[in-house]
């Protein structure tokens, strides 16, 4: 357990906050294990429809800790040499921009400000992101190393080969103006507005069918990978499951009644 990730849960939402406010909330050993279990443990809650993940302070995640780094400190292979105290091995499949590509509940990321190398991979790896003004994210070829966590897949298909390049390998600093043109996130709002925003936002999200929204997402995902034809037989076999649920039949009489849903994930 570490307070460097802080979890609370109200309305059906999970937010998740990056607890290092002093370094920016840059990655720590403790950290990556910490944020592996509760987006896991978030994900495999009944009661969490939503997972909004952000950073306390005036950035979001600075990254790796490059201290941690040059000691040794982080793991991600087969040893985990230096990360203190005897702490068990961090898998790189265990680790959260692996985790969070297998969740099924949506995942919100407060893009609260500055996100780079490992932070902004990890902002890329949400579904939505909801920026302030004050947000940027940072690619990390200017210290001599590739986006190893994510990036280098989610960067092309999000945005194209061209696009992607251009951000992967110029590694200019991406300010708030410059994520909504590449269309690296779906909104910009005002500072003065971010926290709100966020949390109407993550509320929408937790108003839907929780079953059906899940489904969706990983109908989707697995829609990355496969042909047309599979993914379509896919969906089907989503959807028989589906329209056998309460909650189908809650939407339809609540379609029925001109009255607002009440899903209950059954």
């Amino acid at each position: 357990m570490t307070d460097e990730v802080l979890v609370d849960t109200s309305d059906h939402i999970a937010t998740i906050t990056l607890n290092r406010p002093d370094r920016l909330n840059a990655i720590s050993g403790p950290m990556l294990r910490e944020l592996s279990r509760i987006l896991v443990e978030c994900d495999a809650r009944r009661d969490v429809r939503a997972i909004v993940l952000t950073g306390a302070g005036r950035g979001f995640c600075a990254g790796l800790d490059l201290q941690a780094v040059s000691a040794g400190g982080l793991g991600g292979g087969s040893d985990d040499a230096g990360s203190g105290g005897g702490a068990p091995p961090t898998r790189l499949d265990d680790s959260p921009p692996f985790v969070l590509r297998r969740l099924d509940t949506p995942v919100l990321c407060g893009l609260n400000g500055p996100a780079a190398g490992y932070g902004m991979d990890m902002a890329l790896g949400c579904d939505l992101i909801v920026a302030s003004e004050h947000a940027s994210m940072s690619p990390p070829i200017q210290r001599g190393v590739v986006p190893e966590s994510g990036g280098t897949w989610l960067l092309p298909r999000l945005i194209g080969w061209q696009r992607a390049c251009e951000v992967a390998m110029l590694g200019d600093k991406l300010r708030a103006d410059d994520l909504a043109r590449l269309g690296l996130v779906n909104a910009v709002v005002p500072a003065d507005d971010f926290d709100d925003t966020v949390r109407e936002w993550a509320r929408r999200l937790a108003r839907q069918a929780p079953l059906a929204m899940q489904a969706t997402k990983r109908s989707m995902r697995l829609g990355l990978d496969a042909s047309f034809d599979a993914n379509a037989h896919h969906v089907m076999a989503e959807f028989r499951v589906l329209s056998r649920t309460k909650d189908f039949a809650e939407g339809v009489a609540a379609f029925v009644e001109k009255r607002d849903p009440r899903y209950e994930g059954r």
